[in-house]
């Protein structure tokens, strides 16, 4: 989905864009004033193993999660259809302690293709408040089994990512690695 940006591949300036190059990685422009972000990134998989790692626990707790966070395999539990559900535990690396619950709701799923969901962050550790971020992401099949995945956020912010372009950046690079070995 390509939405208001226009053919260059850069989004207009109320939005982040995310490009990466054709192997892969990520460089970022400006984000500009709370608006949504929206990322674009070519991993170099088949869409349908993309989409897969973002439904299946087993795969979803090997690179989720910004830099300093993982996903332990235990917590991760999913129902990948509309109306079902991701659902997992974001632990500090640095404090384990600092345990964060992530109660995704899928609003719109196109096996391969399409998720439109909800993300219910809860608290750190009981202490703050629940952000809830709506997300839509596309699976796009590109030239020699490449995917380009579309991601839109709104602009919340959470006390455990104040920076959700770097957190996705950060998790991006470590799904980067997982397909490698997955091919």
């Amino acid at each position: 989905m390509t939405g208001n940006r226009p053919r260059d591949g850069h989004a207009t300036a109320s939005r982040l864009t995310v490009s990466a190059p054709a192997s892969g990685g990520a460089s970022l422009s400006p984000v500009s004033h709370g608006e949504e972000i929206s990322v674009s990134r070519v991993f170099d998989a088949p869409r349908e193993l993309v989409y897969r790692t973002f439904v299946d626990p087993d795969q979803l707790c090997q690179w989720f999660g910004p830099t300093g966070f993982s996903v332990p395999c235990e917590t991760a539990e999913s129902d990948a259809r509309t109306g079902g559900f991701l659902r997992f535990m974001l632990v500090s690396d640095a404090d384990p302690t600092r345990r964060t619950p992530v109660d995704v709701a899928l609003n719109e799923v196109v096996e391969d293709e399409l998720l439109v969901a909800h993300a219910d962050i809860g608290a750190v550790a009981g202490a703050g408040r629940t952000a809830r971020i709506r997300l839509r992401l596309e699976f796009l099949d590109q030239t020699r089994g490449r995917t380009t995945l579309e991601l839109r956020q709104d602009p919340s912010r959470h006390e455990i990512c104040d920076d959700p372009q770097a957190a996705w950046e950060s998790s991006f690079t470590r799904l980067d690695s997982l397909l490698r070995r997955s091919l």
